[in-house]
């Protein structure tokens, strides 16, 4: 009867032919391999509207009720990360068998391949289907590397170092401004018009310094090349990225405590890291050379340390990975070794021992196999141990892999540790909004909290709202962070920056506590009479929005928004990814229908109230919109539900005077955080990964899923385009040339994957429809011809 009431009579129009019920999958004697069905509302715009979410069609349920009752299951094992049925409607947290995800798993064992790093949508699983969560590796990282002219840009910067005070030098710095245009850096680094040779010295420095530290962030950029197979050890060049990068950062919660290894390499010459890290940002070319020099020979010494583990066939042995104990006997250390004859190489050896004890240690838990034990013993009704999941770089206890999945105690953040990198990220995102916007302070900020990123994290996006308010999060004696304290403005030394923050449907479900502690904390900075309004901003929106709307300053001041109980998403990402939406206005629709209801900490226990009027008058007052990146594996256009919650264009659509909100993205992937603005996020994200010869092969080499993964890419960096407007035109055209132009690569794609391939061309064709792409009537009518071509290919047309 339910499913009726939102789906009509069975049938219905979903996995039927019109007369039965289909279920879409193959037997193999006692194994059924079946394709989960989609939520059903993809591609309906009026649906998408809906504030709360559908029930599951009747070819969903029929799905669970075939391997249930006539498959008879003993049973079932949900692959990949996430599938739909943990997010049907339901209560968040306490099945009944009135809640889908409970009537529909029934009374099958519910075992669940997850992704190591997404402990957030596991606990959901876990909660709402009694999932068993079975940790994955994620896929194996590389670094990005330089190719086509960003190759060529380097080898000139590499040139320019000898002959920086000669005529050649002069040359050079025309050559490589003339090539930086080329490669489109010019939205990323500030170029010269004039001539160089009318330009002093320091200044061409600083323009090589500049180039030259935007290469070294393309070509150091962490990516996931191809996809893991289940079971399958990293090779050896795939374990020493990861183990870099893990040996990079601080780790002060050690017994013993542990300095990274840039650290350690830079004080051997004189210098603090931090120093470094700042110059080298701001382009200085000495400090991006030096910084330069202290990453090699950190990619050195690791790669000594790995070198040793290397069995024939390029993966690492693991019947001889414990490089430590065989080499006790040994007169130099091999990362020792790595760095005589640099200027490093009087480094702490003690320091360093301890360092490369931690990665030896790591480097056993990246190569144990526990995937496909973990799944034996499951279906034998065994014990799976459990264990945290996470950033296996920023929380190696991830590792190894195949343990069943579990997060944090919520009560816990955010840690201390966590608000002192919070406070870094805060200073420098205000410093950046303060640059682009004449000295202003912005008013308020619109943030995305999740589920993940808080838990690997512990809380550092959380941090965040507190202190841009000026609250500080205090522990109880047990530890519980339960408490606030009210940073004087003498103290915070700025004005309490007002926020709308909008929270994933996963962190509603996880982080009720510590939704409790932000209303808790942006009200306290509302209620300060005695604060000028000027230092104030929570308080003077709050008294504005309080008169117009009739209401106590308290209630102005809600800030903490999400989706109804039982609901996720703001659905722009699946009007997106299925053509489904006729303009911008309808995507901003629905995300305001779906995001706009407030937690109120002076109501406990009430759940999420619809507050439409206030969530758009707090977003009126938006001047810059902010999301985290905290992990290597998952960027921008990894995934869809970035862009899903981002408020950029509908802020502008709001505000009185139609300006578009800045828009930044803090990237803490790395011992030292960046703030970027989005569109040089997105910018970073197409060089490092779209447009990369190393992503791209990676990926096609790992088949149909490959090409598939391509394809998403694409489909959400036109997501982008369609909720901020921040996507370059030569992103598309890049794309075009790469994928489109390219016979071979035509061809490859066509045969590996032609369903995937159909829809990167619509999406090129959909991208100049909706005035994102500028391009040549030649280069769309050959897109015509290619879809008709595709087309014919998949309906077996000659």
């Amino acid at each position: 009867k339910d499913l009726e009431e939102n789906w009509g009579p069975a049938p219905g129009t979903l996995n039927t032919n019109g007369e039965e019920l289909l279920v879409f999958g193959k037997e193999f004697g006692n194994i059924f391999i079946g394709v989960q069905p989609t939520f059903g509302y993809e591609g309906d715009p009026m649906r998408l509207l809906f504030s709360k979410s559908a029930s599951p069609h009747h070819g969903f349920a029929a799905y669970y009720t075939y391997v249930e009752h006539i498959f008879r299951a003993d049973a079932v094992l949900h692959f990949g990360t996430h599938g739909s049925l943990e997010f049907m409607p339901g209560k968040q947290v306490g099945m009944s068998d009135s809640c889908y995800p409970d009537s529909l798993i029934g009374s099958i064992p519910n075992l669940y391949y997850y992704a190591a790093n997404n402990p957030s949508e596991a606990t959901i699983a876990k909660r709402r289907s009694y999932a068993n969560t079975m940790s994955y590796l994620t896929p194996p990282a590389e670094n990005a590397g330089l190719y086509k002219g960003l190759k060529e840009l380097s080898e000139l910067v590499a040139s320019y170092q000898g002959m920086r005070e000669s005529s050649r030098g002069i040359a050079i710095v025309n050559t490589v401004v003339e090539k930086a245009r080329q490669c489109n850096l010019d939205r990323d680094v500030t170029l010269p018009e004039e001539d160089a040779k009318d330009l002093t010295l320091d200044v061409r420095d600083g323009i090589i310094g500049s180039v030259y530290k935007k290469l070294i962030e393309i070509e150091s950029r962490l990516l996931p090349c191809g996809l893991h197979v289940v079971g399958c050890p990293p090779s050896a060049e795939e374990a020493i990225a990861t183990l870099v990068n893990i040996a990079s950062i601080d780790r002060p919660e050690l017994e013993p405590p542990i300095l990274g290894l840039p650290n350690i390499i830079a004080t051997a010459v004189g210098r603090n890291i931090e120093d470094v890290y700042r110059n080298s940002d701001k382009g200085v070319l000495e400090d991006v050379q030096l910084l330069q020099d202290i990453t090699m020979a950190c990619r050195e010494a690791v790669q000594d340390f790995v070198s040793e583990s290397v069995s024939k066939d390029g993966r690492i042995d693991t019947g001889f990975v414990d490089i430590i104990g065989r080499l006790a006997g040994k007169k130099e250390d091999p990362w020792v070794t790595a760095l005589q004859g640099t200027p490093f190489a009087s480094a702490d050896k003690p320091e360093m021992k301890k360092v490369f004890d931690y990665l030896n240690f790591c480097l056993q838990q990246v190569v144990k196999d526990a995937e496909l034990d973990s799944l034996l013993k499951a279906l034998r009704g065994e014990y799976v141990e459990p264990g945290p999941g996470g950033d296996p770089i920023r929380n190696p206890d991830v590792l190894p892999t195949g343990k069943n999945i579990h997060a944090l105690d919520p009560q816990a953040i955010p840690t201390s540790a966590a608000v002192q990198s919070a406070q870094v990220v805060v200073e420098r995102l205000i410093e950046r909004q303060k640059a682009d916007n004449g000295g202003q302070y912005p008013e308020t900020i619109a943030l995305v909290l999740w589920g993940t990123d808080n838990i690997k994290t512990y809380g550092e996006s959380l941090a965040q709202v507190m202190l841009m308010v000026g609250v500080r999060p205090k522990p109880d004696a047990l530890g519980r962070v339960n408490k606030l304290e009210l940073i004087p403005i003498e103290e915070l030394g700025r004005p309490r920056i007002d926020v709308v923050v909008n929270c994933s449907g996963v962190f509603r479900d996880l982080f009720v506590n510590q939704m409790n502690l932000l209303d808790r904390a942006i009200k306290l900075a509302a209620e300060q009479e005695n604060e000028s309004l000027d230092m104030n901003f929570v308080r003077k929106h709050a008294l504005e929005q309080a008169e117009e709307m009739g209401v106590s300053v308290r209630q102005a001041a809600t800030r903490i928004f999400s989706n109804a109980s039982g609901s996720y998403s703001s659905n722009v990402n699946l009007a997106v990814e299925n053509s489904s939406w006729n303009d911008e206005a309808q995507l901003q629709d629905m995300y305001l229908k779906r995001k706009s209801f407030a937690f109120d900490s002076d109501t406990p226990g009430a759940g999420m109230s619809e507050s439409r009027d206030i969530f758009e008058k707090a977003l009126k007052t938006v001047d810059a919109t902010f999301q985290n990146l905290d992990s290597s594996e998952i960027s921008l256009t990894d995934v869809s539900h970035y862009f899903d919650s981002d408020p950029t264009n509908l802020v502008q659509s709001l505000r009185e005077d139609g300006k578009k909100p800045s828009s930044f993205i803090a990237d803490t992937t790395t011992a030292n955080a960046q703030v970027r603005t989005l569109s040089e996020t997105v910018r970073l994200d197409a060089r490092t990964k779209l447009l990369n010869p190393k992503w791209y092969e990676g990926m096609l080499a790992s088949g149909y899923e490959g090409a598939r993964e391509i394809q998403k890419r694409l489909t959400n960096t036109m997501g982008w385009s369609a909720t901020s407007g921040q996507v370059d035109n030569w992103v598309y055209e890049d794309v075009n040339m790469v994928f489109m132009e390219d016979e071979e690569m035509k061809d490859r794609l066509m045969e590996t994957n032609p369903a995937s391939f159909r829809k990167m061309v619509a999406t090129m064709l959909e991208a100049n429809g909706r005035g994102y792409w500028d391009t040549s009537e030649e280069n769309l009518e050959r897109l015509r011809q290619l879809y008709q071509e595709v087309e014919d290919k998949i309906e077996g047309v000659e």
